[in-house]
């Protein structure tokens, strides 16, 4: 006895049905798959152009991290030797080398960089949009037409002003901005620091160390409710500050006067 064509029965709507929601899926998870190789790809690329740039100003650059994987794999061989598991020690040294010469790498890349950007107008605001975690930065809170700024950052240990340029000019800009501020975040702790290499200042590189080995006192609860209260004081607007560090043979002229119009 023939049995009768499912087309048109509840059964075949929900065959149909099925095929139908596993097609956009694959499709869904094979665009996933793109976009992860492009970036991979794209990522690679970033590190090579990095390391030709470094390579390029950095003559200890390649006999540093070629001396990480050969005296890495020396050391594990030979500790292995004297267990003589040598050969099963070999390719983990291998591996430790490289990795020992990516965060020699690494490290000095942010060493040029950082030398590069000392010194220079904006430089504390990039490294301050470069901060990972739960910080709230706002970046040229106030200002001079010297280019000297304020910015402010709302993370765990409180409130935090962190200033760059004149040192007699920020202790103005730093006191005021402390006093406006503490009008609103009640018994929440308050730190002000000034970047540079003079004493009682924090260098550049260590500024984000620095922020990061403050105390934690409040929650993010507290952070957003600080920030929700903060927010009419970057409402107001003030000198706009560069996005990342200015070339210190940059002429000034133009930008100071475009500061003080505003």
């Amino acid at each position: 006895m023939l049995s009768r064509p499912l087309t048109g029965s509840p059964a075949a709507g929900i065959i149909v049905g099925v095929m139908a929601a596993g097609k956009p899926d694959k499709e869904a998870k094979a665009a996933a798959k793109a976009a992860r190789k492009a970036q991979s790809k794209e990522r690679r690329q970033q590190i090579w152009q990095a390391f030709q740039m470094q390579r390029k100003e950095d003559k200890l650059l390649l006999p540093l991290m070629i001396g990480a994987v050969v005296l890495t794999t020396l050391v594990l061989f030979g500790i292995g030797f004297l267990f003589d598991v040598q050969w099963f020690l070999l390719p983990l040294g291998l591996l430790l080398g490289v990795l020992f010469a990516f965060i020699i790498f690494g490290r000095r890349v942010q060493k040029t960089v950082y030398g590069k950007a000392e010194g220079q107008a904006g430089a504390a605001a990039w490294v301050l949009d470069n901060l990972q975690g739960k910080w709230r930065v706002s970046n040229g809170v106030a200002a001079t037409t010297q280019l000297d700024a304020v910015h402010r950052v709302i993370g765990l240990p409180g409130v935090i002003f962190v200033g760059e340029g004149s040192p007699q000019r920020l202790r103005s800009l730093l006191a005021q901005e402390k006093k406006r501020t503490a009008r609103l975040v009640g018994d929440t702790p308050i730190y002000d620091v000034m970047v540079g290499n003079e004493e009682g200042q924090v260098p550049l590189k260590e500024l984000q160390r620095y922020l990061t080995k403050l105390p934690r006192n409040i929650d993010t609860k507290r952070i957003d409710q600080i920030e929700g209260r903060l927010s009419a004081l970057s409402a107001r607007g003030g000198p706009a500050m560069p996005k990342g560090p200015m070339p210190t043979n940059a002429k000034m002229r133009g930008m100071q006067r475009t500061i003080r119009r505003r």
